[in-house]
């Protein structure tokens, strides 16, 4: 039995909302990192889904790019994150215009 394609889809555009839900509701940076992450992993989902469906490795290949280069944002937001912390004891975007010199 094989699961259609507007289940994945569905929930592709569930977590994708939750994602904009989470970023544009939320001050905390890291919620905020979270949530863009969320949307990123939700367009994933429905790449893999098209690509199982039109049999067609090309969106397989192209989620895994997009994971790698998902790492590396991740890496960089993080150490960004962690500078800001440092600095400050809150890592709310509203005081991160704070640390200009």
């Amino acid at each position: 039995m094989m699961i259609p394609l507007n289940w994945y889809i569905s929930l592709s555009a569930v977590v994708f909302i939750i994602g904009v839900a989470g970023f544009l509701m939320r001050r905390n940076i890291i919620i905020m990192f979270m949530s863009i992450e969320l949307m990123l992993n939700a367009v994933n989902i429905s790449l893999v889904s098209f690509s199982h469906y039109l049999n067609d490795m090309k969106g397989q290949v192209m989620v895994f790019f997009i994971i790698a280069v998902a790492a590396a944002e991740a890496a960089i937001g993080l150490a960004i994150i962690i500078a800001l912390f440092r600095n400050k004891p809150n890592v709310h975007v509203d005081e991160a215009n704070e640390m200009k010199g």
